[in-house]
């Protein structure tokens, strides 16, 4: 059931990882150059309080943590971001092959 549940988030996440691949596309084909949806930005058009909120715990927990890991994911293209946290847990909750010569 939970490992049905994490799929299921992680086909979500790819498809909106594809769907961001073709609207950059698009975008790049009607600027004739190319460009990408930063995930910072994106962040910002859907909620920019969270953001905000979210700095303010992570600075408070972990400074560190802000400058050098979070500042560098928000600074990605949402597609590569959601396109591999999609495969990631696509990958890890994946069904395990049926042992050979062993009854369960």
């Amino acid at each position: 059931m939970i490992r049905g549940f994490f799929r299921l988030i992680g086909l979500l996440l790819l498809t909106g990882g594809f769907i961001f691949l073709v609207y950059d596309g698009a975008r790049s084909v009607a600027d004739s150059s190319l460009q990408w949806t930063r995930l910072g930005e994106f962040w910002n058009d859907v909620h920019q309080s969270s953001q905000q909120t979210f700095r303010v715990w992570i600075e408070q927990a972990a400074p560190w943590v802000w400058t050098h890991v979070v500042k560098l994911l928000l600074a990605q293209p949402t597609f590569a971001v959601l396109g591999v946290a999609g495969l990631v847990l696509l990958l890890l909750f994946r069904r395990r092959k049926p042992l050979i010569g062993y009854a369960r």
